[in-house]
């Protein structure tokens, strides 16, 4: 990509602090200048005005990323398309963005910036309309999925399988974003909680969120043979990042969810890993899926399950999936995959370094009940 990185850069560190107003801005002009566009999105915007942040940071922050970079916007082009999302929306998008940064640098903003966003937009603005129109030859926009179990496992966490009406092209360890029809237009993330199959079922385990609409209505509202959306696959979380035959996985919640499906992948690799899978809860009756675990551990043959539950009701005091970690004395020679909530993902990753793992051993994903999005 030919990109003036540095004055990206320089531009988007004169915005960030104001990057919330950044994004009203850019919303308000956009609707205005191009009121068309409105009905492309969710009627409540709070959500996707954090989401543009996210993927705006992103999109900054690794510019130099090369292919990384191409996968990523591939990846966002063709969750866009179950929007609506057209060629033609692109050039209203780049326009209204620097304007509303341009606006909110006041005094600070010289033309150069600009320019500079202008030709890095068209960039990439380009690789996704290429990806998106590829995509369009060879798979739909969004699949249907007929929900064919529903198991409320604890009060607060489902799981349920559907089954998609189309092959669904995905990778042990990705996400994918579901929308009910009690909340049309609202898409959120959830990982996928097996390898892929060939009847086409994704299984998918999911907390109510408070006030959470999409994860109240697939646990509460959803049921045998209602129907959903599903969108394309997303994420990079897979098996084939590792390079060394011993993996340690560590789960936080339902972040157990894509590393289940690694593990699953690897049952049938000709030389499986050696694997030590840690699922950290809260209360012992948290063990959502202690019956699937223990079947897998025994079909894999050389996979290690361990709960740590940090408000243990019987030794006082508890311990997170990290902290059983080194109660066990893992040795720690290969890679590490880590899912959870945002702040789990960040103290474990922490703790991982100060422990003597090398940051290219460690593989997370971005929060699944948080994805990225540029757009729509």
């Amino acid at each position: 990509m030919s990109i003036d990185i540095e004055l990206i850069r320089r531009s988007w560190s004169l915005v960030e602090p104001a990057a919330a107003k950044v994004a009203a801005h850019f919303y308000g002009k956009l609707f205005a200048d191009y009121p068309g566009v409105r009905e492309l999105f969710p009627p409540a915007m709070d959500a996707q005005r954090d989401r543009l942040l996210g993927a705006l940071t992103r999109v900054v922050l690794n510019l130099e990323a090369g292919p990384g970079l191409v996968d990523y916007l591939g990846q966002l082009a063709r969750d866009h398309r179950k929007y609506g999302v057209r060629p033609e929306h692109y050039p209203a998008v780049g326009a209204c963005l620097i304007a509303a940064m341009r606006a909110n640098a006041v005094d600070t903003w010289r033309p150069e910036y600009s320019e500079a966003w202008a030709e890095a937009y068209q960039t990439i603005a380009d690789v996704m309309i290429k990806a998106a129109a590829q995509d369009e030859d060879r798979a739909p926009a969004s699949w249907i999925g007929t929900v064919v179990a529903h198991d409320m496992r604890t009060p607060e966490i489902v799981v349920f399988t559907v089954q998609a009406d189309y092959p669904y092209p995905y990778r042990a360890g990705q996400y994918a974003t579901l929308q009910t029809p009690h909340w049309p237009k609202i898409w959120r993330s959830y990982s996928i909680a097996n390898a892929p199959r060939a009847d086409n079922m994704l299984t998918f385990h999911v907390r109510v969120v408070p006030g959470g609409w999409v994860s109240t209505a697939l646990a509460r509202h959803m049921r045998e043979g209602d129907s959903l959306l599903v969108g394309p696959p997303r994420g990079s979380l897979v098996l084939e990042r590792a390079t060394s035959p011993h993996v340690v996985l560590i789960a936080g919640g339902t972040g157990l969810a894509p590393l289940k499906a690694i593990v699953q992948e690897s049952v049938s690799l000709p030389d499986r890993p050696l694997m030590d899978l840690f699922h950290g809860i809260r209360h012992d009756a948290d063990a959502y899926d202690e019956a699937d675990l223990m079947d897998l551990r025994n079909r894999h043959g050389r996979l290690r399950v361990v709960h740590a539950v940090s408000r243990d009701q019987y030794r006082g005091s508890g311990e997170t999936a990290i902290d059983a970690v080194e109660r066990h004395r893992v040795y720690l020679d290969g890679d590490v995959f880590v899912c959870g909530s945002t702040d789990m993902v960040r103290e474990t990753t922490g703790r991982l370094l100060r422990m003597g793992v090398s940051a290219g051993r460690i593989h997370t994903e971005f929060s699944p009940d948080a994805p990225i999005s540029v757009g729509v």
